[in-house]
């Protein structure tokens, strides 16, 4: 499946920001699973490419000039596999899977999380296990859009019963370090033919039997082959696509719209 991925996020501010950075994970990388054909970020000013401490491929945007909006547009062609896993193993990884036991305030698991993970894990089965621990999730938790903020933390979602992608995943997460399950957020796109479908997506990553797992917990489903693949992280704060800081700008107003659509034969043959 080859996608085509349109994505505009725009900052706009009441008053003149004096300066900012913005740190943007919006960049994907090839792999077994994904092949990046033609990837394009259209900034206001030039950008410095680097790694974060994930592996992902981040760029940091720094305007110190005033400025009262930012546009930030990432467009490409991504070629998606059909059932092929992210990662077979960890030789190509800067960070030991151990590293995500770690919790985080938004993914520390409370007496209810702690007690629903373990009523469906089993040890001997740890795959079949979280494989059930999602549906159940998923039934738990229906998708509700406008239920969480972005600062609620698994256990709030949890105890609201309801929330999106995000809410999902760091539910997920504390459920699998409570186990004692390394496991990973992961942020990107998602191909839908549903057009109120969100495009902007999360998932989660679960390290089972020496290798990287990964878990829809929204889609409820394991099979992740229109799924792009942007950053991964501790949680929606490490892998989140703009992240930034400012000084000044009063009240801020963020406009975001991300579409991702089938490559066509007739896009290939006007390139």
């Amino acid at each position: 499946m080859k996608l085509t991925i349109n994505h505009l996020t725009h900052y706009q501010y009441d008053e003149e920001v004096k300066f900012s950075t913005q740190y943007l994970r919006l960049t994907p990388q090839t792999s077994a699973r994904q092949q990046v054909s033609e990837w394009k970020l259209t900034l206001p000013a030039s950008a410095v490419a680097t790694r974060d401490a994930y592996g992902n491929l981040m760029h940091v945007l720094t305007l110190d000039s005033p400025h009262q909006e930012i546009f930030i547009h990432a467009q490409g062609v991504v070629e998606i596999a059909d059932n092929v896993e992210e990662s077979q193993d960890n030789s190509d990884e800067m960070l030991s899977p151990l590293v995500f036991l770690r919790v985080t305030p938004l993914t520390e698991a409370d007496d209810l999380i702690r007690s629903f993970a373990s009523r469906y894990y089993r040890e001997a089965a740890p795959e079949e296990s979280l494989t059930s621990l999602m549906a159940e999730l998923r039934l738990k938790m229906p998708y509700t859009p406008g239920a969480t903020h972005v600062q609620d933390s698994a256990a709030d979602a949890f105890a609201k019963g309801k929330g999106v992608c995000q809410d999902h995943t760091h539910v997920f997460l504390a459920c699998c370090r409570s186990l004692k399950i390394p496991a990973r957020y992961v942020s990107g796109y998602v191909y839908s033919q549903d057009t109120e479908h969100v495009a902007m997506h999360a998932w989660a990553e679960a390290w089972i039997n020496d290798r990287w797992h990964s878990f829809d917990i929204t889609n409820d489903t394991r099979r992740l082959n229109q799924h792009l693949r942007l950053a991964v992280g501790m949680d929606y704060l490490d892998a989140c696509p703009v992240r930034g800081s400012r000084l000044g700008g009063g009240c801020e107003e963020l406009f975001s719209t991300a579409e991702v659509n089938l490559f066509t034969q007739q896009q290939q043959q006007v390139q």
